[in-house]
């Protein structure tokens, strides 16, 4: 598995507007599947999106960051939930020394990543 800082906004019932995060992710080693904050997502293009959330079928944007920090769609808005364990990280790939929290929200994001469960439910989901 590879572990990296990504992007992640949830597009399913929001224009560009939706719930945002920055933090720790992880990919299969195929790179089909994306695990983070407890939820797996897989390839899927739709209208304003680019991955699916496996178990519920939400849209969402998931991509690299970007160091000038223009994360959201340009007509976005909204404030980004970055997880306090990578805003060091974060500082440092953006090449500043503060986090701007007219931007930012920091919060404690669990480093959960259901492999097994989302495994399980792809599995499931083939056989029925």
């Amino acid at each position: 598995m590879i572990n990296d800082l990504m992007y992640i906004e949830l597009k399913s019932g929001y224009s560009d507007n939706g719930p945002a995060w920055i933090g720790r992710v992880k990919v299969s080693k195929t790179g089909k599947t994306i695990y983070f904050n407890n939820r797996g997502f897989q390839k899927n293009i739709g209208y304003c999106s680019n991955y699916i959330d496996i178990e519920t079928g939400e849209e969402y944007w998931i991509s690299g960051l970007k160091k000038n920090q223009y994360n959201r769609h340009w007509a976005g808005y909204g404030k980004i939930i970055i997880d306090k364990k990578v805003v060091d990280e974060y500082l440092q790939y953006i090449g500043e020394e503060k986090l701007d929290l007219t931007h930012y929200v920091i919060a404690d994001i669990k480093d959960e990543f259901p492999v097994e469960r989302i495994h399980r439910f792809l599995n499931d989901r083939n056989i029925g």
